[in-house]
């Protein structure tokens, strides 16, 4: 199992938003940039991520698991990209900034403090359960959902 973290805007997609396509998730398009699109290709039906809200609240806000593999987007007219479905399966009870992210020492090689503009990255199993801990989730809460 992977780990992975998807930014979003909460103006375009936000939290609530994703929460609101219950089990039948939602597909992540409009994705444009080949590492991020790499990463989601190496995503697999099981594989978890955090929900990030980027711009003003800069917060992980919830879990989402993958529920359909890479497939073309229907949004690139050149057929270059792909996408994702993902299900959101927990909230963050404890949304966990960016700034409590940077300030944490064991996290300070994870790609969102390194490369904060990508906007779909891979998160290690430790980053994983850092995050998780700062952010109030057991397992319980998101493990075989």
């Amino acid at each position: 199992m992977n780990y992975w973290l998807f930014k979003s805007e909460p103006e375009a997609w936000g939290w609530q938003d994703q929460k609101n396509r219950g089990a039948k998730g939602e597909h992540w398009d409009g994705v444009r940039n080949y590492q991020a699109n790499n990463h989601m290709k190496l995503m697999k039906i099981g594989d978890y991520g955090f929900f990030y809200h980027s711009v003003k609240q800069k917060s992980i806000v919830g879990i989402v698991k993958i529920i359909k593999q890479h497939y073309p987007d229907h949004t690139d007219p050149k057929g270059r990209f792909g996408m994702v479905d993902i299900m959101a399966i927990a909230d963050v009870p404890n949304p966990v900034s960016l700034d409590a992210i940077k300030a944490n020492s064991a996290l300070a090689d994870i790609i969102l403090v390194k490369n904060s503009r990508l906007s779909v990255q891979p998160v290690l199993p430790a980053e994983w359960d850092i995050i998780c801990l700062m952010g109030g989730v057991s397992p319980s809460d998101w493990q075989n959902k």
